[in-house]
């Protein structure tokens, strides 16, 4: 039996106080949809329909790289408004899957168990136990604990709301049933909307059995209507994270100070000190240490590095023994080799570090091929760029190259050629040579210090 997924993201969401869509508000480093949508494209839906109104269009742009299908639902009249929407592109046959765009932690294993209760003919629903229960639908059931209906937090009365059941919202179920009970729910109730929440009443009428799950944590089920339960939800998600890694052996000097961004695969006896960013894809080799204040993003670091404080890394390549920073900016197309060494307040961009050179400090290297056991010196740049096109230098085998020296790409600089510092280099300079490059010095016995009128 087929899959498919209908995901609610239309609301505009006015408690974020802003015009971007609430769903598209990133956790973690994305937009909370995507969390959804990722974690539903693990079961292998047929399709994963994703209802859209409010900026729809920049909703759609999110989406559709992912292979979802966006549906338009002019107006917001309520749950089982906006599922019916992507109804008539439902198979009849299939289990519906709905989900939430601003829920973004539901685990992939909760909606696989949800879809293969509703496999069996069921009405499968998630609800979560809350100390505090208010605004949200209670979970109504008979004197033999059996589910009878879902009374939204504004409809309920006074016994109603002490249940501290409630609805998630997500559910499972046949199409065949979905497409049965929707032209059948009714909005007379405070909000005048059309609550899918009213087809478990539905379902007990018919004779449909009605399941249950609950999460392991009630954050993986809470939704985000401000910016403080977005701030809240991230830092309950991380430090999830955070004390996974733990776990998996990497020590953390705070895990309340730490976020991951996207995906880490560490090695062994990998130290991160406190304030780190890891963004995106980042692998980490055996004995790697991060130190504080530092942010990493889709970089490969091998193992031995170390990383010193406050220090960039954006989709560079960095091999074994490497040492970098503190301060220092590896921006992409970066390459390190074994042993390299980028030092305090240097910056580099697509740029290659042979096997054991260095750039000690300020110094910029972009546009770079730069061969082993090279010195840069202090101050050293790299001029690669004209104003309109960039030009590639290239820094042969064991020169060396004199503090404060500009060199002025294209440019080729020989093995164990030497740079004089204070040289602007415009021409390529031959192995083996001393190039200078320098206004002659003057001094003037005669000269008079200028005095203050």
């Amino acid at each position: 039996m087929s899959l498919e997924v209908i995901i609610l993201a239309a609301g505009k969401g006015s408690r974020m106080r802003s015009d971007l869509p609430k769903v598209l508000h990133e956790l973690a480093g994305k937009p909370m949809l995507v969390h959804a949508i990722e974690q539903a494209q693990r079961l292998q839906p047929t399709r994963t329909h994703i209802i859209v109104g409010h900026g729809a269009h920049l909703v759609e742009s999110v989406v559709r790289p992912l292979g979802a299908e966006c549906v338009t639902q002019d107006q917001q009249l309520g749950t089982g408004h906006a599922v019916a929407q992507a109804m008539p592109k439902v198979d009849n046959n299939a289990i519906v899957l709905v989900l939430y765009g601003d829920v973004p932690l539901v685990p992939a294993v909760l909606m696989q168990q949800l879809a293969e209760q509703a496999a069996q003919g069921d009405l499968a629903i998630l609800t979560v136990t809350l100390d505090d229960s208010s605004g949200y639908g209670r979970i109504v059931r008979d004197d033999g604990g059996n589910i009878q209906a879902i009374v939204e937090h504004k409809d309920a009365n006074t016994d109603q709301l002490q249940i501290k059941e409630t609805n998630t919202g997500i559910l499972a179920v046949k199409a065949s049933l979905l497409n049965g009970w929707l032209p059948r729910i009714k909005s007379n109730n405070a909000q005048g909307e059309i609550y899918l929440t009213d087809i478990v009443a539905m379902a007990v009428a018919d004779g449909v059995g009605i399941r249950h799950l609950q999460p392991d944590f009630p954050q993986q089920t809470q939704g985000v209507n401000d910016r403080v339960q977005l701030a809240s939800l991230e830092r309950w998600h991380q430090l999830q994270q955070a004390n996974q890694l733990l776990r998996d052996g990497v020590q953390l000097a705070d895990p309340t100070r730490f976020d991951l961004r996207g995906e880490l695969i560490a090695g062994k006896d990998i130290y991160i000190d406190i304030n780190a960013i890891i963004e995106g894809h980042v692998q980490l080799g055996d004995g790697v240490h991060i130190g504080p204040n530092c942010h990493i993003k889709n970089a490969h670091i091998g193992a031995g590095t170390q990383i010193l404080a406050n220090s960039v890394i954006d989709q560079a390549q960095v091999a074994a023994n490497c040492n970098i920073g503190p301060f220092a900016r590896l921006r992409p197309g970066t390459i390190l080799h074994d042993n390299a060494k980028v030092g305090n307040f240097v910056e580099t961009k697509k740029t290659t570090l042979g096997k054991g050179s260095k750039a000690n400090h300020f110094t910029y290297l972009g546009d770079t091929v730069v061969g082993e056991k090279v010195n840069i010196g202090a101050g050293t740049i790299t001029c690669n760029y004209d104003g309109v096109n960039k030009y590639k230098t290239v820094i042969a085998d064991g020169a060396f190259i004199g503090s404060n020296s500009s060199i002025v790409a294209p440019v080729t600089i020989g093995a164990d050629a030497t740079i004089g510092a204070g040289s602007t280099i415009t021409r390529d300079v031959a192995d083996g040579n001393l190039a200078i490059a320098r206004g002659k010095q003057r001094n003037l016995a005669t000269w008079a210090k200028p005095v203050k009128i």
